[in-house]
């Protein structure tokens, strides 16, 4: 684990010490809830600042240097307990560091800091959109059982959930974790049925994935794979 993940593990435990200080000097002076808002809007403010800065950085693929600005954020949403915008920067985090091939550094973000976050939250699709990431991180780390296991949890709370896009991203995340595996049986399997389901909603947005994973399945087997 790199240091950077280690400071916001420390920024995390820090925050909430310094929240229930806070907490408590509001208690003991009456106007210090008035000076509180007006400090949370500032802190509010800068964290966008800092959001939006570093969109501009990964856009131009400069992703050292928007990591180091989406932590900045991360730590001004926490600050004023704003766990959506929080939550968000640290999943920036975490592909930032996919981006730069640091796969452990962003699978301990989203194991032990976005997963927190959204189940102390409860917010249900953050979780399931975490599990995606994870699925993705531990696939292009060639951990094909771990992979396979986080893709399958986030096809659970799709279907909870009712989201049929979601659900069609974990079949697809699984075709791609049983292609790396050479189960080419299964995953054309998996392929019809991620296609059957994405007419049934009348949406194209995976026909790309769709047509890419049925051409890798014919390059590695040799034969034809016909649309179903």
């Amino acid at each position: 684990m790199t240091k950077i993940v280690l400071a916001l593990f420390g920024l995390f435990a820090s925050l909430q010490l310094q929240a229930q200080n806070l907490d408590k000097s509001e208690i003991q002076e009456p106007n210090g809830s008035a000076i509180r808002i007006a400090v949370s809007k500032f802190e509010l403010e800068d964290g966008n600042s800092f959001f939006e800065e570093a969109e501009d950085f990964e856009r131009k693929g400069d992703y050292n240097e928007a990591l180091t600005l989406f932590g900045k954020a991360a730590f001004e949403y926490n600050s004023v307990k704003n766990f959506n915008r929080y939550g968000l920067a640290v999943i920036k985090m975490s592909n930032m560091h996919y981006q730069l091939g640091r796969f452990a550094d962003a699978e301990q973000i989203l194991l032990n800091v976005a997963l927190k976050n959204y189940s102390k939250t409860g917010n249900r699709a953050g979780i399931m959109n975490t599990y995606n990431l994870l699925g993705k991180v531990y696939l292009a780390n060639t951990k094909y059982t771990q992979s396979m296991w986080f893709y399958t949890q986030q096809g659970i709370l799709a279907k909870q959930l009712k989201s049929n896009n979601a659900y069609i991203e974990s079949i697809l995340g699984i075709v791609q974790v049983k292609i790396k595996k050479k189960d080419f049986t299964l995953a054309l399997r998996d392929l019809k049925s991620a296609e059957w389901l994405a007419n049934s909603i009348k949406t194209t947005q995976y026909k790309a994935q769709i047509k890419d994973a049925r051409e890798m399945i014919a390059n590695k087997t040799g034969k034809k794979v016909n649309p179903s």
